[in-house]
């Protein structure tokens, strides 16, 4: 049997005395990502026994909530862009862009 490769990926979360994320950091080696400073993180695993999603959603509390607006929009894009990868569903994808389009635009991201 052959060897399995893994890779690392590390969030570490520094909080203040109230446990209110201060910064986060994150590293990727495979990636050549070591220590980068991040203001957000969502982070969505699928929990196939119980048939659910785990969720992490994080930000410092240094996050401007002009930046967190946009944050949103491109994980929503991404999102989307993802959808389509793992489905090939055209049509429930053309639905999610146009909601991205409408969520830029009542946000005024564009």
């Amino acid at each position: 049997m052959a060897q399995q490769k893994t890779s690392e990926i590390t969030l570490r979360i520094a909080l203040d005395e109230n446990r209110i994320p201060e910064q986060l950091t994150w590293s990727a080696q495979d990636g050549g990502i070591e220590n980068e400073d991040a203001k957000a993180m969502l982070l969505s695993v699928w929990d196939s026994k119980n048939k659910e999603s785990l969720k992490i959603d994080l930000w410092t509390k240094d996050m401007p909530v002009d930046e967190m607006k946009i944050f949103f929009h491109q994980t929503l894009v991404s999102l989307s862009d993802t959808f389509m990868k793992a489905t090939q569903d055209e049509k429930m994808t053309a639905t999610m862009k146009d909601f991205c389009e409408y969520f830029a635009e009542k946000m005024e991201l564009k």
